[in-house]
């Protein structure tokens, strides 16, 4: 963590203050919990509440909000992506520490810029190059023919397989694997056989790609992930995949192989797709729908089974809830009328 003035932090993020511009924060904290150190944000109308009773030192708010802060408010355009700029003034990652650690292998082909941070028992494979200002985490493997990007950083245990290119400030969490064989069988005579995965992974700049998550190797061309694409923990992206730029992905959501999605999507949880399919840009898909068919225009698509448009999704979801109800009233109606048919 580091101290700053709310208003050197104003001026960096082109915000307004009202209040005392000479407050020092050093922490972030919820409204409710935050101490005269802190900093904190009010985003959702729901926790106005505690706005008035924060003991924060200085809270980004919008202007609408901002007479209500006790202390000193930071006034912004968008509160939260302001909150999320000036948290990461506060908490730098740590630069990387130039070297190579304690039991670390790099293969004499390897090229590892002097500034790049190489942990204790890492792996470089042959070929491979690691750029200006990396950080290879203690476990972490990078295989053969590779290249990581200036000022990535790979947490310890991750796996970057053969032929993967990665861009520039890019973050990898624990447990992820990039580059693993997609599944590619053909049925023989005797059983199963397995396909050669010959492509490798290509990804982007600014990407973030979260712990156990796996990114498979093309079958033959490359698989693509865009500049600004943001993956959650535990996400399966299938062989010769493409994601368009800045779309984002929340936890367990699962690409199936050979599928194309554009720029500026968004996946809820445990969402997902078959394969050989096309996404548009600007597509939400929400959280444990299934994609089944191409979507060729932006818009929402929810439903557990295939996906529809959100809207009648939730027509459905209300008449699935009063099946029961119309089922005892078609009953009630057929009875009636055998009833009628008896008294003729």
């Amino acid at each position: 963590m580091t101290e700053r003035c709310v208003g050197d932090l104003a001026v960096q993020f082109g915000c307004e203050v009202q209040g005392d511009p000479e407050t020092r924060v050093s922490r972030v904290a919820t409204l409710a919990n935050a101490d005269g150190a802190s900093l904190a944000f009010l985003a959702n109308p729901s926790y106005r509440v505690q706005l008035e009773a924060t003991a924060a030192g200085a809270v980004v708010v919008a202007e609408a909000d901002a007479d209500a802060v006790p202390s000193t408010a930071i006034v912004a355009a968008d509160p939260y992506l302001t909150y999320a700029r000036m948290a990461g003034v506060l908490y730098p990652s740590p630069a990387a520490q130039p070297g190579i650690g304690p039991g670390a292998q790099v293969d004499p082909t390897a090229s590892v810029d002097p500034s790049a941070e190489i942990g204790p028992n890492a792996v470089i494979g042959a070929g491979s190059v690691i750029a200006a200002h990396v950080v290879i985490g203690a476990g972490t493997v990078v295989g053969r023919h590779s290249t990581i990007g200036e000022a990535s950083r790979l947490a310890p245990n991750v796996t970057i397989m053969d032929d993967v290119v990665m861009g520039v400030r890019c973050v990898v969490h624990s447990g992820a694997v990039i580059g693993s064989d997609g599944f590619g069988i053909a049925r023989g005579p005797a059983g199963w056989e397995r396909v050669p995965q010959v492509g490798g992974v290509i990804i982007g700049d600014d990407v973030d790609v979260g712990a156990s998550t796996s990114i498979d190797r093309g079958a033959i061309e490359p698989t693509r992930i865009g500049n600004g694409v943001k993956l959650d923990n535990q996400i399966q992206i299938g062989h010769n995949t493409v994601i368009g730029e800045h779309t984002v992905m929340a936890g367990m959501v699962g690409i199936a192989g050979s599928t194309t999605i554009g720029a500026n999507c968004a996946f809820g949880g445990n969402s997902g797709t078959t394969g050989h399919l096309s996404i548009a840009d600007g597509v939400i898909i929400t959280a444990r729908c299934t994609v089944t068919g191409d979507i060729d225009a932006p818009g929402t698509f929810g439903g557990v089974f295939p996906h529809e448009d959100i809207r009648s999704h939730q027509r459905n979801v209300a008449r699935y809830r009063q099946l029961d109800k119309l089922a005892r009233r078609l009953s009630a109606l057929e009875k009636r009328l055998k009833d009628n048919e008896n008294t003729e």
